[in-house]
């Protein structure tokens, strides 16, 4: 457990850290939710946990207390720097705050195979985050992370459904969701005008079906850029013949991207791959 600390209101006091909009900061200064959330992620004490934006450290202060002896925090706002190696200072030699921006971190350089993601995200970069760390998603055992509602509503969202999307595909091609809980305005300061949720991402030991990213990306862009059409006139925008995409994947061109499921997104982009070149 931690030492006495002042509470985190008094340390945004003494170093006059007040949210900054332009860095979508909502700080989540209610302890019982920071330790559901620190709960949630599980064990915390064998691996590497890795924080972004961890502010004054709300957050940062239920992981320890829950037992993270290898914490790796990413702060981009120098305000919350000196409060940050306060908490360092209580916990030695278990904290690491690294003062950068988060979108341009390479994660490789501080986050080894195994290491759990647990965040508030600042929402004015949250999907970014995301897909960036998607992209490695094989280096996470999980990932805990705090989204506006709407955005968690469409990483869980099944086909069919109005949320279900580009985030939706990309996601669970390559990680079991789970929306764990939400989280009212009003645990924040200040507070947001919409509700937040938690979610839970495990990578999967492989992906749902073979595909690349890129190729994958691009026919998931095409079927959802005019999300009413029907699939043999959306994907005309791709470099490639979209009836024999459709032939190939077995996937009736009449109907919608919404109606697919991931798998057929995937048998999909196998056939643009045949059709544009490339290989997996």
């Amino acid at each position: 457990m931690l030492p006495n600390l002042p509470t985190l209101k008094d340390v945004v006091a003494r170093h006059g850290i007040a949210p900054a909009r332009a860095l979508g900061q909502h700080f989540l200064f209610d302890a019982n939710i920071t330790d559901k959330i620190a709960a949630a992620a599980g064990d915390v004490q064998s691996g590497a946990v890795y924080e972004v934006g961890p502010g004054p450290g709300g957050l940062t202060r239920s992981l320890l207390n829950a037992g993270a002896r290898k914490l790796i925090v990413v702060e981009n706002d120098q305000r919350c720097f000196a409060a940050l190696e306060e908490l360092s200072k209580a916990v030695p030699g278990r904290m690491r705050i690294l003062q950068a921006d988060a979108m341009i971190v390479n994660e490789a350089q501080y986050a080894p195979v195994g290491t759990k993601i647990v965040a508030n995200l600042p929402y004015n970069i949250s999907t970014p985050l995301l897909l960036k760390w998607l992209k490695d998603a094989k280096r996470y055992a999980s990932m805990t992370l705090m989204f506006q509602k709407e955005v968690a509503m469409r990483l869980v969202a099944v086909p069919s459904t109005a949320d279900y999307g580009r985030l939706s595909i990309m996601t669970q091609w390559l990680c079991d969701t789970k929306r764990l809980f939400d989280v009212e305005p009003g645990s924040f300061v200040p507070a947001p005008k919409v509700t937040s949720s938690v979610v839970q991402l495990t990578p999967r030991a492989q992906p749902l079906a073979p595909a690349r990213w890129d190729h994958l990306e691009k026919v998931v862009a095409a079927a959802f850029g005019q999300r009413r059409k029907m699939l043999r006139v959306a994907l005309k925008t791709l470099n490639a013949n979209s009836d024999q995409m459709l032939a190939a994947a077995g996937v009736d061109g009449q109907a919608r991207g919404e109606e697919l499921t991931v798998e057929q997104f995937c048998a999909l982009a196998g056939a643009y791959q045949k059709l544009a070149g490339g290989r997996f």
